[in-house]
């Protein structure tokens, strides 16, 4: 991955300060850069709970007949005081946070702009690149505005929320930016904003501002079909990054060419590849998959699937209480019953053939069962939300030990 600009210095030892906590109010003097000119001048960011504003400076008249004026007065007249002048910041620009985004990367190209990042509002406006003068600047102000952009979209959930029923609730909805696969093996990433929702997990090409644009999402999956997955960190000295990572991650992988990614497979092989700004969202994400899952696994009970073996059309039931079911679709004449714990294995083709490994509790020998489903992942994926779901439900501790990205945030 290439970058823009030196690289800021190695990131300081200790627990990673990332934890988007809201920062309110915040100032300090920045470069406003131009890409296409390369050149960079000075501007003083104001940032508020709602809105951050540019600043840049000017000299205007503080004293004499033309107060207020930003030019000198007319020698001629016989009135005019000699007038004053002073270098004041005045506002040039208001970029409004609720529902706007970060990037800290040049469109169209994978470089990384070092101390450096973008604030796009939801209509478009753009605070232009912003440059810190030290790393660790630019990632207090990073965090910063993440933070208080993450405050005003639980304020839009909240409010979403009271139009929506107790079993359609926004769990976690916010902006990432999706790798795109060319033709030609080149990858892009295009920012995207998710929602997890109820039932379901949407992805959108611009955020839901009305209960009417809930229906125009670009995907919509299921949560107990999908499988969330994060992936490996990438290494770097970068203090943006965080450096001091999880101590017990192995054999780092720099194929996606940017940190904090994750991964939401869905049904018939579909996938999805995401990436986050900061560790802090990463780890929101992760937690908020496992919640919305959660929830809609002790909403909806069980799921059933039409499935085959040796030519009989067969049910196969997932039931939070009771287990594996398997019944002929006709008569509704019970096959086979097991409890979760009863599944000690499985295997698959990969396509459409699944054969599931389970103890009999009476002879303690292993049965197999066979089953052949239309859409094998979905019928994988749910067997791996209920499962979750079901050892979450009796050890509360079990999600977080589980989660790859919270280690990561919390280890020193």
């Amino acid at each position: 991955m290439s970058t823009e600009g030196p690289p800021p210095p190695a990131a300081p030892r200790g627990r990673p300060g990332c934890l988007l906590v809201p920062a309110r109010t915040k100032t300090a003097v920045a470069l406003l850069y131009d890409e296409e000119s390369e050149n960079a001048y000075d501007v003083r960011l104001k940032l508020t709970k709602e809105v951050l504003t540019i600043q840049k400076q000017d000299v205007i008249c503080v004293g004499g007949s033309h107060q207020g004026r930003n030019a000198p007065s007319s020698p001629s007249s016989p009135i005019a005081k000699d007038p004053r002048y002073e270098k004041r910041w005045l506002d040039t620009l208001s970029v409004p946070l609720s529902m706007a985004r970060i990037s800290r990367y040049k469109a169209g190209a994978e470089k990384l702009r070092w101390n450096a990042f973008e604030v796009l509002a939801l209509d478009g406006v753009s605070s232009g690149i912003l440059r810190f003068y030290t790393a660790q600047d630019g990632a207090d102000w990073l965090r910063a505005v993440s933070a208080n952009i993450r405050e005003l979209t639980l304020q839009n959930m909240k409010m979403a929320n009271k139009c929506c029923s107790p079993s359609d609730q926004v769990v976690h909805m916010g902006w990432v930016n999706e790798k795109l696969q060319g033709a030609d093996s080149s990858q892009t990433f295009r920012p995207k904003f998710l929602a997890l929702k109820g039932p379901s997990f949407y992805v959108f090409s611009t955020p839901p501002v009305s209960t009417f644009d809930w229906v125009r999402a670009e995907r919509t999956y299921h949560l107990c079909e999908v499988l969330f997955k994060v992936h490996k960190f990438w290494l770097t000295e970068d203090c943006w990054l965080q450096a001091n990572l999880y101590l017990g991650l192995q054999d780092f992988d720099f194929e996606d060419q940017r940190p904090y990614c994750f991964s939401v497979m869905a049904g018939h092989g579909k996938s999805h590849v995401f990436n986050v700004e900061l560790g802090s969202e990463l780890a929101v994400w992760e937690k908020s998959f496992q919640r919305a899952t959660f929830m809609e696994v002790q909403r909806t009970g069980s799921r059933t699937y039409m499935c085959s073996w040796q030519g009989e059309m067969l049910c196969f039931t997932v039931d939070f209480a009771m287990g594996f079911t398997c019944f002929e679709s006709k008569t509704k004449n019970v096959l086979w019953r097991f409890k979760f714990s009863q599944l000690k294995g499985s295997s698959d083709d990969g396509k459409t053939r699944v054969k599931l490994l389970f103890q009999n509790l009476d002879t303690k020998q292993i049965e197999t069962k066979e089953l052949e489903f239309q859409d094998l992942t979905a019928v994988l994926h749910c067997i791996h939300s209920f499962i979750a779901a079901k050892v979450a439900s009796v050890d509360p501790g079990f999600m977080d030990s589980q989660s790859l990205a919270t280690k990561y945030m919390y280890s020193s």
